[in-house]
């Protein structure tokens, strides 16, 4: 495989990575805030690839791995708040506490109906979740980008 054959196939990974999200989306499964961070990089890894069609040189694929290599980071991230092994942002965590609030704002119903909890898992299989798949996937993805930035070297 030619080196921008490698880095289409990566950001078509994503692609694919980011229709799966929004189809489990659709079905049902609303996102939480770190799984929508860990859509940008894939996103970036997209925007990349168009660019690798006219410009398929290292700086473009060095640029993907790494675009592939932080929603892994993303990924690994969840998965460990998922797993209790640390926290998680306390927005979505469990971890906020409601000192700061005045009885008045506990009690309003100007809230969002329901926030989805970075610590739970919607779906899994094979024991893991959606976050530590995208892990997986993601780390493959960075490899392929990086190889590609070998390859143009």
């Amino acid at each position: 495989m030619t080196s921008r054959s490698l880095m289409i196939l990566a950001a078509a990974g994503s692609a694919a990575l980011l229709m799966a999200a929004f189809t489990f989306q659709a079905f049902g499964y609303a996102p939480c805030k770190l799984c929508i961070w860990q859509r940008w990089p894939h996103g970036v890894a997209i925007a990349l690839g168009v660019v690798a069609l006219g410009y398929a040189r290292w700086p473009v694929a060095a640029l993907g791995g790494l675009a592939a290599a932080t929603s892994a980071a993303f990924g690994i991230y969840h998965t460990g708040v998922e797993r209790g092994w640390w926290e998680g942002p306390s927005s979505c965590s469990g971890g906020a506490s409601l000192s700061g609030l005045s009885g008045a704002d506990m009690l309003s119903t100007e809230t969002v109906d329901k926030v989805v909890m970075c610590d739970e898992v919607a779906w899994a299989f094979a024991g893991l979740s959606m976050a530590s798949w995208n892990a997986v996937a993601s780390a493959v993805l960075a490899g392929i980008w990086i190889w590609a930035a070998v390859r143009t070297r």
